[in-house]
C-alpha cells in the first residue's frame, strides 16, 4: 500500500498565498531549489486541485526555476471545472469523487502527495488517508495581504515531528505524522 503526503508551502501566519507578492515570497534561494530538485527525483504521484494546477502549470509554461522537477512527474488533478486534455505533461484529469479515487489509488504501489489544493487536502486528511504532513514555512508575515488561509475549516490534528531542516537559513521544512483528532485532548494526555 502507498503512503499519502499533504504538502504546503506557507507564511509563517498560515497563508498559502499572499496579493502582489511574488512566487515563494520571493524568499527562494539556491538550497530551496536543490531541494525541490532532490525531491521531484521521488517517484510519486502529485495530486492537486484546478486551482493549484492553473497557477502551477503557468509557472511551468513561463520556465519558472524550480518547476522543471514537478512536470517531470506524474501528476492527477481532481476537478469538475477543467476538460481533458490538459496541457502540462503528464497530468491525468479525474473528474470524479477525489476521496474515492485516492483510496483506490493508495491500494497501489507508487507513493502520493499532494501539491498545495487547499480543499482537496482538508478533505483528503478527514477521510484519514494522509500519513505524512509536510509544511515548507517561508519566513514573513502577510496578515495584511495574505490569501489561502491553509488550516481554515480542518479538524483538530495532532502532528509528531517525523524531520526538520533550514534550506537558505531562512525556510523551515517541516515533516509530520499527522493524527486527525475528534477533539482537544483531555488534560495531561499527550
Amino acid at each position: 500500500m502507498s503512503s499519502l503526503m499533504v504538502d504546503y508551502i506557507m507564511s509563517l501566519d498560515g497563508y498559502g498565498a499572499a496579493e502582489g507578492w511574488p512566487g515563494w515570497w520571493g524568499m527562494e534561494g539556491p538550497e530551496y531549489f536543490a531541494w525541490l530538485e532532490e525531491d521531484g527525483k521521488n517517484d510519486w504521484v502529485t495530486l492537486m486541485g484546478a486551482t493549484t494546477y492553473r497557477v502551477m502549470s503557468a509557472f511551468a509554461e513561463r520556465g519558472e526555476e524550480g518547476v522543471d522537477a514537478l512536470t517531470a512527474l506524474d501528476k492527477v488533478v481532481f476537478s469538475s471545472t477543467l476538460a481533458a486534455p490538459l496541457s502540462w505533461a503528464n497530468t491525468d484529469l479525474v473528474t470524479g469523487d477525489a476521496v474515492e479515487s485516492v483510496r483506490e489509488m493508495k491500494r497501489g504501489s507508487r507513493d502520493l502527495r499532494t501539491l498545495g489544493s487547499l480543499s482537496l487536502s482538508r478533505s483528503l486528511l478527514k477521510a484519514g488517508l494522509v500519513d505524512r504532513f509536510r509544511v515548507v514555512v517561508f519566513p514573513v508575515i502577510t496578515g495584511a495581504t495574505g490569501r489561502d488561509r491553509i488550516f481554515d475549516g480542518y479538524p483538530d490534528v495532532k502532528l509528531d515531528l517525523i524531520e526538520s531542516r533550514t534550506l537558505d537559513g531562512r525556510s523551515q521544512v517541516l515533516d509530520y505524522k499527522p493524527t486527525v483528532l475528534d477533539g482537544p485532548p483531555a488534560t495531561g494526555q499527550q
